[in-house]
């Protein structure tokens, strides 16, 4: 399939099919998407499942407190979600847990069966420094062409959160790389925060696997403005600056729109024939913003950037393709709603978007293949 296939199997919905974007804002557009009928989470927190943690050797209740914030990726023909669960600590407020990476998966988009243990957690290991006790949080992950997968997460230890990078061939055993800009330029942004990294993919023969364009991997990352990396080999980044030296944003807030208070990588971006689609969560500022959509509500838009020059906007969304309207997207430990987007996958010619709600819980949208 050419790499630039993908924006004709973009389609239509049927009435099976119940909230959501009723038709597409620009052509370019990912989706519609819509959520299933009587809709509902399909990852909610456990309060009961149990793991041997590895820093404090305690057995603890690691998922008893939220699950959300999902990645996706396709393997052996199953949808695999990679999803922060955060273990309860008290009365702590939001960060103030800890976080871990735990797995869920699905034969049908529909159900979803999950593992009892995380699958990528703080240890007492190089990256410990980082990652205590703040934990592992905010997973995207792409595949490579030659069946690794790269995650990128973020690395919290309650100074400083830090995008990082992992690879791994099975999803179960992981090699943790590190911040991906601890030595560029002898650190110049280690100490700085740095989250929410989107590496560009490409449908190739059914499956989203990482792009390269003109020889380098892409990533957009950060809020609230998006930023943007490459890469020769997936693992060392290095930051696109301006001329003075400094980070260039490719992406901002603006006043007068659902992304007024800020904007953060979504899940990863598709290479098209129109150019890279990249979703990104908004959030909005009453004061600056949209009146109706409240105060600092997360929904989600989508930017346009050209194929041959990642950095370069072409276009962009002027309303939001998804926001909170469920009741439980709306309550949680983020009261003001969240559609929070970080996975998406292309199964059975179909597109799943998975989302974090509200910091709590885990949703789903869809486009249909009729």
């Amino acid at each position: 399939m050419n790499k630039f296939f993908i924006s004709t199997i973009i389609v239509l919905l049927v009435s099976v099919l119940g909230y959501g974007q009723e038709k597409l804002e620009e052509e370019w557009m990912l989706g519609p998407f819509e959520r299933f009928e009587n809709a509902k989470p399909i990852i909610q927190k456990d309060t009961l499942s149990e793991f041997k943690d590895p820093m404090t050797g305690e057995v603890i209740n690691w998922e008893s407190m939220a699950t959300f914030n999902p990645a996706a990726i396709v393997k052996d023909d199953k949808i695999h979600v990679l999803y922060r669960a955060e273990e309860k600590l008290g009365e702590k407020e939001i960060g103030g847990h800890t976080s871990r990476i735990g797995l869920a998966i699905s034969k049908d988009g529909k159900e979803y069966e999950r593992e009892k243990k995380p699958i990528f957690y703080p240890a007492k290991d190089n990256q410990k420094k980082f990652e205590w006790t703040g934990g592992t949080e905010d997973p995207r992950i792409v595949e490579t062409k030659d069946g690794t997968y790269v995650l990128t997460y973020t690395q919290w230890n309650r100074k400083y959160p830090r995008l990082a990078i992992a690879t791994s061939k099975d999803l179960r055993n992981w090699e943790k790389h590190g911040p991906i800009f601890e030595e560029w330029k002898d650190g110049k942004y280690h100490n700085t925060e740095t989250k929410s990294g989107a590496i560009v993919t490409e449908l190739k023969e059914g499956k989203l696997v990482a792009a390269k364009i003109n020889g380098k991997y892409w990533m957009y990352y950060g809020v609230p403005h998006i930023w943007l990396a490459s890469s020769e080999d997936l693992i060392n980044w290095k930051p696109v600056e301006d001329y003075e030296g400094n980070l260039a944003p490719v992406l901002s807030p603006r006043p007068g729109y659902f992304d007024s208070w800020l904007v953060e990588a979504g899940p990863p971006p598709v290479l098209t024939e129109d150019g890279i689609v990249v979703l990104y969560n908004a959030g909005n500022s009453q004061n600056i913003g949209v009146d109706e959509l409240g105060n600092r509500i997360y929904t989600g838009g989508q930017a346009l950037y050209d194929a041959e020059e990642p950095w370069k906007l072409l276009d962009r969304s002027d309303e939001p393709f998804i926001k909170p309207e469920l009741p439980f997207e709306k309550s949680g430990q983020y009261k003001d709603g969240t559609t929070f987007i970080e996975g998406l996958v292309y199964f059975e010619d179909e597109w799943y978007l998975y989302y974090g709600t509200a910091d709590s819980m885990v949703g789903v949208v869809k486009t249909d293949n009729d």
